[in-house]
Formats: structure tokens, C-alpha cells, sequence
């Protein structure tokens, strides 16, 4: 049962990973119907390591614009590739300065159903009002070749807002760079490799602090990969979706989607609070 439990989560890790919908809140709600019978910190290093598969997703989704060691590429575009992972550690910085020390306390105040339901609703609010608001003006970026570092640091920035659970890593970069003025299709790109030192950190961070307090037993290692493996194949179909829709549709859809969940997880855990 543990393994048809780790390919469900794994699903929903694959598929709202990058969406702008939060996937810490959908593998809250799915927790509540999908528990793995493990001991709880297992299962709290479960839900963040196997975003690890996501990530590979992307890595093998973008090999070639993000290796600086093609041979395929031209000493010019191995440079530009170079100041694109620069501008990426430029932008994790701040998530390193202030997420690091705050991150356990987040994870115990934090993590609670209100504070999910309102950050789902109140960023599918964001997501509507900025998407019309964009309507009457015009990106200032559509090149990421040409992204400033002030701005990847400003990104990142926004980055800090994702530590709220329920705000979604990628809705929280990708609101904020539009905001600044970047395409749609920029704003996702660079959220997307924003992710990769983010997430392979959390990862390392979540592992180290599970085998410091004790280590992998029966089949832990087996359900562990087999998460991480359905994320990843999901994902990578996640990403090509997203790609294709940004091209002629807004964020205004994952907006009223995330409204719904919100309204949904209030009506659910409102109403057993009432019951208990």
C-alpha cells in the first residue's frame, strides 16, 4: 500500500510542482486521505525530497541551454550560460540568508491549514488582479538572455514569500517577476532554474536532518524513489503543458483554480474542526 501511496503523491508532486498552485497545499489535502504508514518524520522528509524528482525534470528538460560545457555551443553562448547560473545563485541568495534559519520554525507554525487556505485564496486573488492589470501594458523583458542581476536578485526576493506554505515557489518568483516587468514565458523559464539549487538544497537540508535523528527501515528507501521517480516522469509532461499554454493564455485560470482549492480546504478542515 506504501507504494501505490508514494505513486499518488508522486503524481501530485509531479503536476503542481511547477504549476503556480502550490504543491505543499495539495500534499497537505492529499495527506489527509493518502497517509503513508511511516512515522512522522519519514513523512515530512518524504514530501520535500521527492520534489527532487520534479527538479531532475527540468534539469533534463533544459540540459543543453544550461550546460556550459557543450561542445555544441559557441565560446559567446557558453558565456551567456555561465551568467545564467550566476544570475540563479544571485537569486537563491536571499532564500539561503533568511530561509535557512527560519525554515524549522516555518515547518512548526506554520504548516497548518489556515495558513495554507489563506495563501491558496489570497495569491489566486494576486493572479487575477495582476494578469488584468497586464492586460494594459507591456513586458520591459522578453529576452532572459538579457535578465539583470538586480532583477534575478529582486526574483528571489519574491522567493522569500514561498516560505509561507501554500504560496507555491514557482506563483510566488513568477508573480514577482512579472510585476518587475519580465515576460510570462521568461518569468516560468527562470522560475524553472531558480528551482534546481532551491530545491536540490531543501532536499539535502530535509535528508541530513532525517538521518541525523535516525535512518531508512524497512521499504523507506523503495517508497522514497518511487515518488521521486513518478514526480519526475509527470513533471517533465507538467513542464511541457505549461510552456505550451503560457504561449497564448494568461495565469488567470490557475488564479480562480487556486481560489477553489482554498474555499475547499477551509470547507474541509473548518468542518471536522466544528465536529471534533
Amino acid at each position: 500500500m506504501n507504494i501505490i501511496k508514494a505513486i499518488i503523491l508522486g503524481i501530485i508532486e509531479g503536476i503542481t510542482e511547477f504549476l503556480p498552485i502550490s504543491s505543499t497545499g495539495h500534499l497537505y489535502l492529499a495527506d489527509e486521505f493518502v497517509k503513508l504508514n511511516e512515522d512522522k518524520a519519514f513523512i515530512n522528509m518524504f514530501m520535500v525530497v521527492i520534489q527532487l524528482g520534479a527538479i531532475l525534470a527540468v534539469v533534463l528538460l533544459y540540459f543543453h541551454k544550461l550546460n556550459p560545457f557543450s561542445p555544441k555551443k559557441t565560446q559567446r553562448e557558453r558565456g551567456r550560460t555561465w551568467q545564467l547560473w550566476f544570475k540563479v545563485i544571485v537569486a537563491v541568495i536571499p532564500s539561503i540568508i533568511v530561509g535557512l534559519p527560519l525554515n524549522d520554525w516555518m515547518d512548526a507554525h506554520l504548516n497548518t491549514w489556515q495558513v495554507i487556505s489563506a495563501t491558496l485564496i489570497i495569491y489566486g486573488v494576486l493572479f487575477i488582479v495582476i494578469e488584468r492589470f497586464n492586460k494594459t501594458r507591456q513586458s520591459t523583458l522578453n529576452d532572459l538572455n538579457r535578465l539583470p542581476y538586480r532583477t534575478a536578485l529582486l526574483i528571489g526576493v519574491f522567493q522569500l514569500l514561498s516560505l509561507i506554505p501554500g504560496t507555491s515557489r514557482s506563483g510566488a518568483t513568477i508573480l514577482g517577476a512579472i510585476l518587475i516587468g519580465t515576460s510570462r514565458y521568461v518569468a516560468t523559464e527562470f522560475s524553472f532554474f531558480m528551482a534546481i539549487p532551491t530545491m536540490f538544497g531543501a532536499s539535502l537540508l530535509k535528508i541530513v536532518k532525517f538521518l541525523k535523528n535516525g535512518q531508512f527501515v524497512g521499504d523507506q528507501v523503495i517508497v522514497l524513489l518511487v515518488g521521486m521517480i513518478v514526480s519526475f516522469v509527470v513533471a517533465y509532461l507538467s513542464i511541457r503543458f505549461l510552456l505550451n499554454y503560457i504561449k497564448k493564455n494568461d495565469f488567470q485560470a490557475f488564479g480562480w483554480y487556486r481560489i477553489a482549492l482554498g474555499v475547499i480546504v477551509v470547507a474541509f478542515f473548518g468542518l471536522r474542526a466544528l465536529l471534533a
